[in-house]
Parts: structure tokens; C-alpha cells; sequence
């Protein structure tokens, strides 16, 4: 018997991937996907009619995707979008990973036995291999990448939609204005805004509702161009951006708020965070936190976000929230889950991310792959994942008087 080759190894375990990989989707995935591989059409899934994400055509240049994904998942899946290793013929992206959440594969894998074993060697074998790329690549991003798909006042967090086809500087502006009439900010009051990026909420908030105050940031760009676009606003006498950490800060505030800034405290500093919160509000004051939250017992981390975009960040549970208010006597008014507003927020960015005409130089096709799959990615997650988009209001008057309905 003549030993076989490496090559002849290679290929046969490659179509042994690709085969685990399409009888897979045949079996789990609640809509129908057709790949085209070497030539060849293969039609998989259980069949949905009218489902987001269904009917997707999908051209296959690389058969390595199949091993890739088996072994590292989502990471797996993203980094072969970054190689060109598929290409999406019909249907859309991010309406392709959010048929693939909703049909809870690796649920449906982890309670299949078979499939499971299956999944489980392509990950041990490509473990003890060993994975040469596992170092995460690092990119000057500027702020030109941001303005291309964010607002005016480059606002990196959740909007608020009053129609699903609003546009980003309207998400935006009601997203400020809900803010500060959840706040109920009144003129004078001081307000305090934790991780305040630009100023673009300091700004609305001074200029619709007369307060002034400070906001906080640890990034010294953001304080530099957040207080010049102050200024040009004519509103330097009113609020200005501070560069140091919000633990130091002095207190004497009526209303405290921090969007988007939560997801960015390791978990260990949570119990610092909420007691920071009670020592600088005033007695009669409020405060909200707006951040991406987990609606789940277990945070699982994505591993690609984890790589490439914001490593080390968090998804705080409501829970969490509300264990940390609880125990600094900050009662809590009301909670709110805007996730799907999310998803409307992130198409917008999507689409004009997609109409950009980046700087091809700075940003290679690799990195514009890597970011359009993340900003899928969190369009799929806010709309079929166990991710939240929390607004947690609360103040520490107990007695204080409420609305009877919510904003």
C-alpha cells in the first residue's frame, strides 16, 4: 500500500470541513443559503420563506472559510470575509449573520451530539496546530474613518429612531433631546458627562436647555476637538471637557449621565464606578447610563470584536446595573431596552461606511473588509442576540417626584 501524500491528507480533510460544514447549515439553519464552490451550486437550510437573510447566494473563492468557521466560529467566519475567502452574491451581510443568529446554531450544535463531536475535533486539531494570525493587527484610525458614516457631531452610540428609515443626524438629535428630557434638565442646573467623546450631548444640552457643566474624558483628542467644536458653538462659558479620570473629579451636580462609556469598565471597577456616581450627584439629583448591555446570566464575549475592534470590553448585565445603584442608595426611575434601535443606528452606519471613499492608502482592503463585517456584526447582534442597549434612569431622592409616564 503506497503511504498517501500530504496534499492528498490535506484535501480529503478539507472535504471533510467543507462537507461538516454545509450538513450542518442543511440541518440547523432556519432559512435556505445556496454556496457556490468550485464550480458548483449547493443549496442548504430548512427554509423560511420571507426571512431576513434567506435566499443569500454565496460565491465561496476559498474552501478553507469551512475550516476556519468550524474552528474559531464567528472569528472564523469574519476573518475569511477580511480574505476575500467568500463574497456575498445576493442578499446582504449583515441580513446573512442575522439568519445565522436566529437560527442559534451553536445551540442546536451543543444539544446534537453528533455535530457537536464533529465541531469539537476541528477545534482541537486546529488548536495543537497552532494559529500564526492570532495577533491582533493594529491600525491608525482616524478620525476620517469616523466621519464617514457617523453624525456631525461624530455621536459613537446608539440612536433613537422614530421611523426605521430616519437618518443618522436625526437618530442622533432625538437620541440628545430624550436624554435630556429624561433628565428633566432645567436651566442652570449643573450637569456632569462621564466618557463625553466630542461633547456633542454637553453641547445640545447647554444650547436646548440652558444647564452648564463639564464633560470627562480620558482621551486627550477628544477633550482637544470636543472643546474647540464647544466654542464654535459659542457655548465655552457654559460647558467644557475635561482630560482626566471621572473618579477624581469634584462633586456638586444635578444631573449625572454616561453614554456609551460603561462598556469600557473592566468589571472590577464597577463597585468604584457607582460609588463615584452617589459621591458627586447632589441630593436631589438624576442620573442615566446608556451602554450596550447583556441580556443574559453568562456575558459571552464575541471573539472577532474582542480581536479587532474593542478589546477587553465589557456588556454589563442589568443586574450588574442595578446591584451597583442599589447599594449606593441611587433608586432606580426607570428601565429601558433600545437594542432595536440599535439596529436601525447601525444600518445608517453601515451605509454610509459603505459609500465612503476612504483613503485607499490608510486603509487597506483588508481593514475595510474587517470593518464592514464588524459593523454587520453589530447589526445582527442587535437584533437577534442576547445584546441590550440599556437606559437605566435613576436619582438619589427617594421622595422625589415623578412623571406617570415615561418620556
Amino acid at each position: 500500500m503506497v503511504a498517501s501524500t500530504h496534499a492528498e491528507r490535506f484535501a480529503t480533510s478539507s472535504a471533510t470541513k467543507r462537507h461538516h460544514f454545509l450538513e450542518l447549515l442543511d440541518k440547523h439553519l432556519e432559512g435556505r443559503v445556496t454556496f457556490v464552490v468550485d464550480g458548483e451550486k449547493v443549496t442548504v437550510g430548512r427554509g423560511r420563506p420571507g426571512l431576513a437573510g434567506a435566499d443569500a447566494v454565496i460565491h465561496v473563492y476559498d474552501t478553507r472559510v469551512f475550516n476556519r468557521v468550524l474552528a474559531a466560529g464567528n472569528l472564523g467566519l469574519g476573518e475569511s470575509f477580511m480574505a476575500r475567502d467568500f463574497t456575498m452574491v445576493e442578499g446582504t451581510l449583515e441580513d446573512f449573520l442575522i439568519l445565522l443568529l436566529r437560527s442559534r446554531l451553536d445551540e442546536k450544535i451543543s444539544n446534537d451530539p453528533v455535530a457537536a463531536l464533529k465541531v469539537l475535533g476541528t477545534r482541537v486539531m486546529d488548536t495543537l496546530r497552532g494559529k500564526k494570525d492570532n495577533i491582533k493587527r493594529h491600525y491608525d484610525i482616524g478620525d476620517d474613518l469616523f466621519e464617514s458614516f457617523l453624525d456631525s457631531n461624530l455621536i459613537y452610540s446608539c440612536g433613537y429612531a422614530k421611523s426605521a428609515t430616519d437618518d443618522v443626524e436625526t437618530l442622533q438629535f432625538q437620541k440628545l433631546e430624550r436624554i435630556c428630557q429624561k433628565l428633566r434638565l432645567k436651566p442652570g442646573e449643573r450637569l456632569v458627562d462621564i466618557g463625553c467623546g466630542y461633547g456633542g450631548l454637553l453641547a445640545h444640552a447647554a444650547k436646548h436647555h440652558g444647564v452648564t457643566g463639564m464633560g470627562i474624558t480620558i482621551s486627550r483628542h477628544h477633550c482637544d476637538r470636543g472643546n474647540a467644536n464647544i466654542a464654535r458653538q459659542g457655548l465655552s462659558d457654559k460647558v467644557q471637557i475635561h482630560f482626566e479620570d471621572h473618579l477624581k473629579i469634584e462633586g456638586g451636580f444635578d444631573k449625572w449621565v454616561s453614554v456609551g462609556m460603561m462598556e469600557h469598565v473592566p468589571r472590577r471597577e464597577y463597585r468604584a464606578y457607582f460609588k463615584n456616581i452617589a459621591r458627586v450627584l447632589g441630593p436631589k439629583g438624576f442620573g442615566l447610563v446608556h451602554t450596550i448591555g447583556c441580556n443574559a446570566a453568562v456575558n459571552v464575549h464575541d471573539p472577532f470584536i474582542q480581536k479587532y475592534v474593542f478589546p477587553g470590553s465589557n456588556q454589563p448585565r442589568l443586574s450588574e446595573i442595578a446591584e451597583g445603584l442599589e447599594q449606593n442608595k441611587l433608586a432606580i426611575v426607570d428601565v429601558e431596552n433600545m437594542v432595536r434601535h440599535y439596529a436601525i443606528t447601525g444600518r445608517r452606519w453601515l451605509e454610509g461606511f459603505r459609500a465612503a471613499k476612504l483613503d485607499k492608502a490608510k486603509y487597506d482592503d483588508t481593514f475595510h473588509r474587517m470593518w464592514e463585517y464588524y459593523l454587520a456584526c453589530g447589526i445582527a447582534g442587535m437584533t437577534a442576540s442576547d445584546t441590550a442597549l440599556y437606559q437605566v434612569l435613576f436619582t438619589k431622592d427617594y421622595g422625589a417626584e415623578l412623571p406617570l409616564q415615561r418620556v
